[in-house]
């Protein structure tokens, strides 16, 4: 279990009068906040050099994702106030602090404090164990102590909120309220960040054993390559990782995210389904150019409005995913826009690089050169990593044929075990395989072919999104349609993680059975893993370079068909390939390694020659490879990490 005791953010300390009105407000723009132990053993805050005994307070952690949490200490008439703290941090020190504080059986007394002769004395807090949580439950009757877990408000509550999935917690320092048979809403986390299902139960209902079992995974445990990888982020170098389809390059980018602090870092993606799914915006979007096909006396001009400068300045740290579909020109035009927007001549103008992706898949659109092959990439990217651990497929007879189709080889063994494979019967519960399709008006074509051969009443769900004027942005980039149709017996798709233990997840393949008889009449959707749900719409949160905007739409797509540009990112448990038309590189094998098994594959049709990958791109991993080798043999002889 990690231990963050420690926190570098902002940090705002309010003082109150008698009556509750703001009387004194001091702005620490960068302070280090930490928690530990007195000369009397009380549990102690410490801003800077400024201390705050941790006793009668409350924890409001809303905004805690979005690295803000405010303390209110209701004796002392005061406030402190974090901001700009990387979340995924934030989560653990307050989690921290709400666990020591629960188990801390008595403070010292101001009479105590009054007659001490012990030195001042500061002591780090000890790192959570296994007993302290135990005692932390027994303590508050609660069998999962999860990092967000908002507890009913009452009225007397200040500031009363209706309790969502990232509801406000308050949770009270040393007097937390015993709960038997009140509901909670209880917010389990998935394996990957932001995958949260919600769910209202009682106290009674916890088994700890489940929750245990359950709890193992929540940390998000990374494996010794993404833990170097973040280590390195985190001490600043510009970074490039890659690796094969299913290696976590996605769940280790948004691990990157969530430890970054808010303010001055953007998270962007070449693309506008792949910006979506790490809560981003789309690197066309963040640098104000447009397409960027314009010289570069215009882009330079586009980027000098007052909003796009902004943007530019702020950025202290700029993540890019899916950075093999940005091409060279485009690359160097940001690179030198930067310089001359931040008026800095260091390498993107000082701003730090996180580049993500795997130049063995899906190019640039009209493929001129990769971004690897401009001249500016040696001098921004320090560090360079690739993922190998594949985590996607368990199979390895399937992760071995995948290594092959990856660099663009498909010899007689493979070729004649892909061909066997159209014979598979994956069909299940009336759950029919998603065909991956080359180009999107197949997908438009059989998807609607295959309802219009459905008998009953077709269903119209419509969305409603917050700002109209982003509508057609939000239908290009989102998994989710505006006019979702739908019968019973529809071939669906889930577009978002609802329940990830019992493989609810984004991609899960499912079949309308019903319709509710209620006046919304949502649809009833049976899941190949065998469960039956009642959908209701989800809110789809949608970047833009003024705010986040939201689609409400119930988090299903048509799924006999999908293009293999949007599959990118999926893992499907059954699905059919069609490969005569493939006409990019690294098509293929993007196609192929959505597949989560082998059994669960039908490949319709292949040809050696649909098999290929760019030739510079595998020189490209040649020498890639090479250097990650002469580095790690410098690591050791400078005897590793210090």
């Amino acid at each position: 279990m990690e231990c963050y005791g420690e926190l570098d953010c902002t940090t705002i300390i309010e003082s109150l009068n008698k009556q509750g009105q703001l009387c004194n407000r001091k702005n620490i723009a960068k302070s280090y906040v930490k928690i530990g132990r007195d000369e009397l053993r009380d549990i102690v805050l410490k801003v800077n050099s400024e201390s705050f005994i941790l006793k009668d307070f409350k924890i409001l952690q809303r905004f805690a994702k979005e690295g803000k949490a405010t303390l209110l200490f209701t004796k002392l008439n005061k406030n402190i106030l974090f901001s700009n703290a990387p979340p995924e941090k934030l989560l653990v020190f307050l989690k921290l602090l709400r666990i020591k504080t629960g188990i801390q059986s008595t403070n010292a007394t101001d009479r105590m404090r009054l007659y001490s002769s012990a030195a001042k004395a500061f002591e780090d807090i000890s790192p959570l164990t296994v007993h302290d949580v135990k005692k932390f439950q027994n303590r508050t009757n609660l069998k999962s102590p999860i990092q967000s877990l908002p507890l009913k408000r009452k009225s007397t509550d200040i500031t009363p909120v209706r309790v969502t999935k990232r509801g406000l917690e308050c949770v009270e320092g040393n007097a937390r309220k015993k709960l038997h048979s009140e509901p909670l809403q209880l917010v389990k986390l998935g394996r990957n960040p932001g995958q949260m299902q919600k769910e209202i139960i009682t106290s009674s209902q916890l088994d700890s054993s489940i929750m245990v079992k359950k709890r193992v995974n929540l940390s998000g445990k990374l494996t010794g390559e993404q833990t170097q990888i973040l280590k390195a982020v985190r001490q600043g170098y510009n970074v490039f990782f890659t690796g094969s389809a299913g290696t976590g390059k996605s769940y280790l980018l948004k691990k990157i995210i969530g430890s970054l602090p808010p303010e001055g870092t953007v998270a962007s993606a070449s693309t506008g389904v792949a910006a979506c799914q790490i809560g981003g915006v789309t690197l066309h979007s963040f640098a104000g150019i447009g397409s960027g096909e314009a010289s570069i006396e215009q882009c330079i001009k586009l980027a000098s409005r007052s909003s796009v400068i902004r943007n530019w300045k702020r950025c202290s740290t700029l993540i890019i995913d899916e950075i093999s579909m940005v091409d060279s020109s485009f690359f160097e035009k940001l690179e030198k826009i930067a310089r001359i927007i931040r008026k800095d001549d260091r390498p993107f103008g000082g701003i730090q690089l996180v580049l993500c992706g795997d130049f063995l898949q899906l190019p640039p659109v009209q493929e001129k050169s990769f971004c690897f092959q401009s001249k500016c990439w040696s001098a921004c990217v320090e560090m360079k990593f690739e993922l190998t651990d594949v985590k996607r497929q368990s199979d390895q007879e399937f992760v071995n044929i995948l290594q092959y189709i990856r660099v663009g080889k498909c010899p007689e063994h493979i070729y004649k075990k892909l061909l066997e494979t159209r014979h598979h019967q994956i069909e299940k519960c009336g759950i029919q395989p998603t065909r991956l399709c080359t180009h999107k008006d197949s997908v438009e074509e059989i998807n609607n072919i295959k309802m219009t051969n459905l008998k009953g009443e077709k269903r119209v769900f419509y969305a409603t999104d917050s700002e109209t004027a982003y509508s057609t942005q939000m239908d290009k980039s989102l998994q989710v349609p505006y006019k979702l149709e739908l019968k019973e017996g529809a071939q669906v798709m889930l577009t978002r993680n609802l329940n990830v233990a019992v493989g609810l997840v984004n991609g899960a393949r499912g079949v309308v059975t019903r319709f509710a008889a209620d006046k919304d009449g949502m649809p009833f959707v049976k899941f190949s893993e065998g469960s039956e749900l009642l959908m209701k719409r989800e809110k789809f949160p949608f970047k833009t370079n003024s705010g986040v905007v939201t689609r409400s739409q119930i988090p299903l797509k048509l799924a006999w068909a999908i293009s293999i540009h949007k599959s990118q990112g999926l893992t499907l448990d059954c699905c059919e390939v069609s490969l005569s038309r493939v006409f990019e590189h690294g098509q293929a094998y993007v196609a192929l390694s959505r597949a989560k098994s082998l059994d669960g594959l039908r490949v319709l049709d292949i040809t050696p020659n649909c098999v290929k990958a760019h030739t510079e791109v595998l020189k490209f991993y040649i020498r890639l490879r090479r250097e990650i080798r002469m580095m790690s043999v410098e690591d050791k002889e400078n005897g590793g990490d210090e």
